[in-house]
């Protein structure tokens, strides 16, 4: 079974995947990290060369193509876009939703620009917050609130969460 960790650019989930991935001896994949790779550059440079549509495409391709076993994957913010990434991504497990409030993240995220956050023309980090929002929600199996918690406590409240759902 995989472990899928989905929320906003700068939740935590790639941080917090690391260690999780760590605590119970299981494999990490960052889907960001496979894209890079497989497209040969910089998700922002993805974004600003072809275009949101385009990168939006790939990441789909990407992600509904990962053929995954005992791995935390830590996902793009923007993946919940997706159905068909988003199904792939359920088969083969449980989907934790990270929740961090919208001050949080914007206080985490500080400069966008090299992020490589798909934000349609004329959207700013708050318009995209709430436009996510109840896709998180609808996707996730699983809601753990990171607000003002240490990142080891929601590694072990995710942990707690999937063993009494096991």
């Amino acid at each position: 079974m995989n472990i899928v960790l989905i929320g906003m650019s700068g939740a935590g989930k790639s941080t917090l995947g690391v260690l999780l991935a760590k605590a119970l001896g299981m494999d990490f994949v960052d889907t960001d990290i496979v894209i890079q790779q497989q497209e040969g550059r910089l998700l922002q440079d993805i974004i600003d060369r072809d275009g949101i549509a385009h990168f939006m495409a790939v990441e789909e391709r990407i992600v509904s193509g990962l053929r995954l076993d005992n791995s935390i994957v830590s996902t793009g913010g923007s993946v919940v876009y997706s159905e068909q990434a988003m199904h792939t991504l359920r088969q083969g497990g449980r989907i934790v939703y990270l929740h961090v409030p919208y001050e949080e993240i914007e206080r985490r995220i500080g400069g966008m620009a090299a992020r490589g956050i798909v934000m349609k023309s004329g959207q700013c980090l708050r318009d995209v917050y709430d436009e996510r929002m109840p896709l998180y929600v609808k996707y996730g199996d699983m809601t753990v609130d990171c607000t003002n918690k240490a990142i080891e406590s929601c590694v072990g409240e995710i942990i707690a969460c999937i063993r009494e759902r096991a």
